[in-house]
């Protein structure tokens, strides 16, 4: 009997340090989870911290980002529209197959003025090609052309750019009367333009101008701004 129980109280010590041994184990393990999560808390925070410094610096370059991207919109779309010079008619200002730059904004702001060089498309003919021409008629005034002179109103109209002479007046031989929001356009070259002296194109109504021709932009050797 002793030796079963000297037996029995060896397996239940046994046991003892086993559980012992089993849980000194168990919170070791705790203990090294704790300082893991504690670390990664500590890194998960100051992931957090710089993310929330940079913020300001980050959105202050994506507006300036955006910002760039829509002054290259409306630049583009304002001031960039490209129009190719179809024959000779504007020489020497344009040649043909110039690239043009049309600004689409200015006649937001202001009326077409005399010597302006629009862009249009003849009674908003959606199929034709773009005319370059030069407004020397204003709406409500009259337009005649005597002895390759142009008279507006009755007055002498004094030009300040380069043309060629006038041998065709076409319906300007008779005074062509201006409406409401009609010009009265030439090409520089009136030799070789078909211009409002033609019944084809006529008046231009100020809805049918496209823009205002600023600048030549290719081929490079004749780039310039156009006056």
């Amino acid at each position: 009997m002793r030796r079963r129980g000297g037996t029995a109280g060896r397996r239940r010590g046994a046991a003892s340090r086993r559980n012992y041994d089993i849980e000194k184990k168990r919170r070791k393990i705790e203990r090294k989870l704790r300082r893991q999560e504690m670390k990664e808390d500590g890194t998960i925070k100051e992931a957090v911290q710089v993310i929330l410094e940079a913020l300001p610096y980050v959105g202050g370059w994506i507006l300036k980002i955006g910002l760039v991207c829509m002054f290259a919109f409306v630049y583009v779309w304002f001031f960039g529209q490209k129009v190719s010079m179809v024959g000779d008619s504007m020489k020497p200002v344009i040649s043909n197959g110039d690239m043009v730059l049309v600004n689409r904004l200015v006649y937001n702001a202001m009326t077409p003025r005399r010597g302006d060089v629009v862009v249009f498309k003849p009674r908003g003919d959606k199929n034709s090609h773009y005319y370059i021409k030069r407004i020397v008629g204003l709406p409500g005034e009259s337009v005649e052309i005597i002895e390759n002179s142009i008279f507006i109103d009755g007055e002498r109209l004094e030009e300040d750019y380069d043309t060629s002479d006038i041998t065709d007046v076409g319906v300007a031989a008779d005074k062509v009367e201006l409406g409401e929001n009609e010009y009265f356009v030439l090409g520089d070259d009136r030799e070789n333009s078909k211009d409002s002296r033609s019944a084809d194109v006529g008046n231009v109504r100020r809805i049918d101008i496209y823009g205002k021709a600023w600048f030549v932009s290719s081929p490079l050797k004749r780039a310039g701004f156009i006056r």
